[in-house]
């Protein structure tokens, strides 16, 4: 039977169709420049997200580092991350460091590389796994950023609504003075916004989105698109996540999570590929490999340095 399939010309038609096909598929990714395998890339230097500094002139950490247990870590898919709570503090606010009165601000970041073949962890599905209830969705909120120290670069078309802005902790820091470049329009930076009911009716507001090869969402199912842009070698995203108690409304999230960005984008940002660079083919440089430290867990890649200020206690996780 199989000398008599091999003697019909349609099995040699067929063979030789799909032969073709295969090799036209290969000449159009080549000629398109089409990249189906999406390789790490980190921040410069290998910086961690737990290299970002701990305070900014109006956010105090309360606490320090929350470490998320194994398999917690597992579930989030990364081990390059950070967890904090601050309390913030209107610059020129009499009376020292904040006090628990203030307002509170859980932060977490988790930065994502490769072949990313995990779903994002946000709080509408982490909140409620958790065991709190969705009261209601706010929608995605915009972030009201103060932009007079930002400066538009670049006239090329690609690099459209693209700046950039100096970040300036202090004069004694490693990168006083550096520049960062900014997300492709980050001016309308906005937060998609959830209120959570915990136990006993208390009210948990929160909000997230993604910087992604150079852009941004706010939406979970929208961030791996960005993220495998069909003409990029690189793949990464960094969810930048905000949730608070203390809050009243998903504006006055975002207003806060504003005033904390204000203070730290720059830095953040310090902390994921310059993706201007990595357009123009400046970075990474051709015998930079990746950096082994930071690579994804969900890519079956090696986890991150640990965080030398970290708080095992128990608490929701971030994730």
């Amino acid at each position: 039977m199989r000398a008599g399939l091999v003697r019909n010309p349609a099995y040699w038609i067929t063979l030789a169709l799909l032969g073709t096909s295969a090799a036209g598929l290969t000449t159009a990714l080549d000629r398109f420049k089409i990249m189906l395998k999406k390789e790490p890339i980190h921040a410069p230097g290998g910086r961690l997200l737990k290299d970002v500094q701990v305070d900014y002139p109006s956010f105090h950490q309360l606490g320090s580092d929350h470490k998320e247990k194994a398999e917690i870590e597992e579930t989030l898919g990364t081990k390059n991350y950070i967890s904090r709570t601050y309390a913030y503090t209107p610059v020129g606010t009499p009376g020292g460091k904040p006090g628990a009165a203030e307002q509170r601000l859980e932060f977490h970041a988790a930065y994502y590389t490769g072949m990313i073949d995990t779903v994002p962890h946000v709080p509408d599905r982490c909140f409620v796994g958790a065991g709190m209830l969705i009261d209601a969705f706010l929608g995605d909120l915009p972030l009201p950023l103060n932009n007079d120290g930002w400066h538009k670069v670049d006239d090329e078309p690609k690099y459209h609504e693209r700046y950039e802005c100096f970040y300036i902790p202090n004069s004694s820091h490693e990168h006083a003075r550096a520049r960062v470049t900014l997300p492709r329009d980050a001016e309308h930076l906005q937060l998609r916004t959830t209120r959570f009911l915990g136990s006993g009716g208390a009210t948990v507001h929160a909000g997230y989105f993604f910087i992604a090869n150079g852009g941004w969402v706010a939406s979970a199912d929208d961030v791996r698109l960005l993220a495998f842009d069909r003409k990029s070698k690189y793949a990464y995203y960094l969810k930048v996540q905000f949730s608070s108690d203390t809050v009243k409304s998903g504006e006055d999230l975002a207003m806060l999570a504003a005033k904390f960005l204000d203070e730290s984008l720059g830095e953040l940002l310090l902390s994921v590929p310059d993706w201007m660079k990595v357009e123009k083919g400046e970075y990474p440089e051709p015998d930079q490999g990746p950096k082994d430290t930071i690579q994804s867990v969900s890519a079956a890649q090696s986890g991150a340095r640990r965080s030398d200020k970290v708080d095992n206690g128990d608490r929701p996780a971030n994730k």
